[in-house]
């Protein structure tokens, strides 16, 4: 419709948009080719002949440097979009495709879209192509879906540990409420560790840092309870999770029976990187002073059997577990493997 003022109006019901008359065709055009460009779209019109009629925003791997908008797509793709435009000429059906490009530094991803340009008569008198990069996206959903894999890895690890931790509880417990007693604690030291975990995007936890929350969470302030000297290597998850069970056994005993029951007590722990045959091994030492008479702590609970065989067992390492002379002390030795220095 046209208003009293000579603008041209379009729309249906109360929305009317008013277009200026200076809104030439050049003018949208521009305006269009602005879009284009910032949307990264590139467009190609081509007749029934596959002869280039028009294009707009031709960008490489669909045009060269040069002033001649010709493909420099590799020979199977260009191929490939070939057959489908002439597949869609012959039918008039849009075809839609996905297309890889490999570049230096890895692999361009793009949509092309097809469509028939339909005439008056509804013959089909050109071609339409729209390429749009999706190379972003596809990074996206390739390393989503790496991440998926990765955590239902680490689920299923984690899972197992916690089926170990209730066996081997069960085995060691006095009765029922002993046993949840020490399996909820168990269960508390691997969700502090797998927290450390997580918020390193599945890369690990630094050792200090899970002593220190393990410590924490019975000894009190681990500023005061705990002496921690020596490297501090980035643990990767398997190794936070089995180190971190390590620490929470020896500081709840230590809370029990050991330094950490006592207001001025404190815990050592020294950790050493050794250079061997196979590469840097990390020894890791938690020493403490306790009771002369402490019978207790030489029993055979879990406690011991997880310091002295589960823990090092699931890291390729060895552990000792010494108590005489009224002093503690436990050193586990880990392979390089399980653990970065930088």
């Amino acid at each position: 419709m046209r208003s009293r003022t000579g603008d041209v109006k379009e729309g249906t019901g109360d929305e009317v948009i008013a277009l200026h008359p200076a809104e030439s065709g050049m003018q949208l055009g521009r305006a269009l080719l602005h879009a284009l460009h910032n949307a990264g779209i590139s467009v190609l019109y081509q007749d029934r002949e596959m002869k280039t009629v028009w294009a707009r925003n031709m960008r490489a791997p669909w045009a060269s440097d040069s002033a001649e908008s010709v493909s420099i797509l590799p020979a199977a793709q260009a191929d490939r979009i070939s057959a489908a435009k002439r597949d869609v000429i012959a039918s008039g059906n849009p075809q839609r495709l996905e297309i890889s490009v490999p570049v230096e530094d890895g692999i361009r991803w793009f949509q092309v879209w097809i469509d028939a340009d339909h005439g008056d008569g509804g013959t089909v008198q050109g071609v339409v192509t729209t390429m749009v990069e999706t190379t972003e996206q596809k990074r996206r959903e390739q390393t989503l879906t790496t991440l998926l894999r990765e955590v239902s890895h680490r689920s299923k690890n984690l899972l197992a540990i916690i089926q170990s931790i209730a066996t081997q509880t069960g085995r060691y417990s006095d009765g029922i409420g002993d046993f949840l007693t020490r399996f909820r604690g168990r269960l508390q030291s691997l969700a502090s560790s797998q927290d450390l975990v997580t918020s390193s995007n599945w890369r690990g936890a630094a050792l200090r840092e899970l002593i220190s929350g393990q410590v924490g969470r019975y000894g009190g302030d681990p500023v005061r309870s705990l002496r921690f000297q020596g490297a501090n290597p980035y643990l990767n998850p398997n190794a936070a999770l089995h180190i971190g069970l390590a620490m929470h056994e020896l500081a709840v005993n230590s809370v029990s029976y050991g330094a950490l029951s006592r207001p001025d007590g404190f815990v050592e722990v020294t950790a050493n990187l050794t250079a061997v045959d196979a590469g840097t091994s990390l020894s890791l030492t938690w020493a403490e002073a306790i009771g002369a008479n402490d019978n207790r702590r030489s029993e055979k609970r879990f406690g011991s059997v997880a310091l002295e065989r589960v823990v090092p067992a699931s890291l390729n390492g060895t552990a000792t577990l010494e108590i005489a002379a009224g002093r503690l002390e436990y050193r586990l030795v880990v392979p390089h493997g399980n653990f970065e220095t930088e």
